[in-house]
């Protein structure tokens, strides 16, 4: 079965770090784009950032400079390092793997491999 197994939320000061980890199982991994989608309440699900199979990452303006993404296929893993977190970065945070991900998709939804989400609150 397919799995993508999400750790590394919780609840930090505004200024703070936390890092998450998403392991994958099941499919071929390193073949794939992987990253992190969020959704904060009543917002629309984003791409916060993703990396190709080939290593090319992208970052959302408001995350850029601030979050660093990795991958490591020998461990089937992408990780998120967020740092200098912002109360807007408060969101369930998703991690997701596609042949090609898509910019705008509906958090769980669409062809892709999604995890079971984990919370990030980031308070002021």
């Amino acid at each position: 079965d397919v799995q993508l197994v999400e750790s590394g939320g919780g609840s930090v000061q505004a200024g703070g770090s936390l890092r998450l980890s998403c392991t994958a199982s099941g499919f071929t991994f390193d073949d794939r784009d992987v990253g992190w989608y969020r959704q904060a309440p009543g917002d629309e699900c984003e791409m916060a950032s993703t990396i190709s199979s080939e290593g090319a990452s992208y970052y959302r303006a408001s995350v850029k400079g601030r979050f660093t993404i990795s991958r490591d296929n020998a461990k089937n893993t992408v990780y998120l390092q967020m740092n200098s977190l912002k109360p807007e970065d408060t969101a369930v945070y998703y991690c997701a793997s596609a042949r090609i991900l898509p910019f705008r998709t509906p958090c769980g939804g669409g062809k892709n491999y999604w995890g079971q989400g984990t919370q990030v609150t980031v308070s002021s």
